[in-house]
């Protein structure tokens, strides 16, 4: 699949700097060549000789080599490749990126290139959630910069969350996405996905059916188009795709944040059934059945994160698309819920239990727009993915944002 595909691998200092070892062999069985450059804190982690023998290539270190930079060599780097691949990105090289500073070799042929960057982080939880750090990955996604993970996980240091590098294998995949090209290439998109669990003490809550199977399907088939895809989920029974940013959460209040932080993005789609109301005073402890009777719970309106993003005066995205799970008047209920909330367009569909739809396997489903209601037929959600992520790139091609 990469077969003459040339590569420019950037290697930063931190401990997941092992894993560019695995990924330089899997890029080269795949038929592309490699060019490393490997940073003063990389080679604390991988040594030059390593990386040489594994990419049968030289490997790059120093901008100050007069035999190079005679001929402008961070120049030639920084042109030569396909694509241009950090691995790991740490906190630094991502201030740097972000900030234009080039006061290394690396840094140097990442402002001085004309090609698409692929960043894949690494670093320390609190890093990676640290504000300055978020700034610098909003600047750099803005900038065009894609990403692959970080992911949650246990790290070197000891602590678990998100700041872990994806598997060599994940980036093999993002790294053949992004040189095949597709209609979404370039363009950020946001999904949401699954139901919400709005606690009501530690063992109960308040949900729904929702399976998060649509939402997964539309995430891989943009993910397929070349989008950079953001995928935040409520605790869905179907497992999210591979290839795309993860973002889990629990509660209508955390996805809102999720994705208030996910922002900019060309494109949002909010497929998550988010309950629509919290009990205001959840209890630390189990309820008990007791003498007392039945408990009162106290409810109050969810966050409604539809009508939030799509009614944002500074950066919206350029498409904003809800869904609507109707049992009743399909489309005369959907079509008021798109004026209500000002989204683009309505996904609706007939969740009624006879209809199977609500955790099954198809769906059929009215697109809702300006242009009227477009009543699609009954098929598998997968299929549903790909019209949809199809009309989803004609209405975005083109688009300067």
């Amino acid at each position: 699949m990469l077969h003459g595909k040339r590569i420019l691998l950037i290697i930063g200092g931190g401990i997941a700097a092992f894993k560019a070892l695995e990924l330089i062999r899997r890029l080269r069985e795949d038929g592309a060549s490699v060019t490393p450059v490997l940073t003063k804190a990389g080679e604390e982690f991988v040594t030059p000789l390593t990386v040489s023998a594994l990419a049968a290539n030289k490997v790059y270190r120093d901008l100050f080599d007069l035999t190079d930079e005679a001929e402008m060599g961070h120049i030639e780097l920084s042109r030569a490749a396909d694509l241009v691949v950090v691995v790991p990105a740490t906190a630094d090289l991502l201030a740097k990126m972000a900030n234009g500073t080039a006061n290394d070799l690396a840094s140097t042929v990442l402002m001085a290139t004309d090609k698409p960057v692929l960043v894949a982080p690494a670093m320390n939880v609190r890093m990676w959630l640290h504000p300055a750090t978020q700034r610098n990955v909003s600047t750099l996604r803005g900038d065009g910069v894609a990403f692959v993970g970080p992911v949650e996980g246990a790290m070197a240091c000891g602590e678990f969350g998100p700041g872990r590098m994806v598997e060599a294998s994940d980036i093999q995949d993002a790294i053949s996405l992004a040189l095949a090209g597709g209609t979404l290439r370039g363009k950020r998109v946001l999904v949401t996905s699954g139901p919400t669990h709005e606690p009501i003490d530690p063992v109960r809550y308040i949900a729904n059916r929702s399976s998060g199977a649509q939402g997964a399907a539309l995430a891989r088939a943009l993910r397929a188009q070349g989008a950079e895809v953001v995928f935040i989920t409520g605790p869905a029974a179907v497992p999210p795709p591979p290839g795309v940013e993860v973002i889990k959460v629990e509660t209508a209040a955390e996805m809102l944040t999720a994705v208030n932080n996910s922002l900019p993005a060309q494109a949002a789609i909010f497929a998550a059934a988010v309950a629509d109301w919290h009990v205001t005073s959840a209890s630390s402890s189990k309820i008990k059945k007791d003498a007392k009777g039945i408990p009162v719970l106290e409810l109050a309106e969810n966050p409604d994160i539809l009508a939030r993003i799509s009614q944002l005066k500074v950066g919206r995205p350029a498409l904003v698309i809800g869904f609507a799970a109707e049992t009743d008047d399909v489309v005369k209920n959907a079509t008021a819920k798109r004026e209500r909330k000002g989204c683009d367009w309505i996904i609706a569909n007939d969740v009624s239990p006879q209809t199977g739809i609500m955790g099954g396997a198809e769906n059929q489903v009215v697109v809702i727009s300006d242009h009227g209601a477009d009543i699609w037929p009954r098929m598998g959600k997968e299929a549903v993915a790909e019209l949809l992520t199809a009309r989803i790139a004609d209405a975005l091609i083109g688009d300067p944002e």
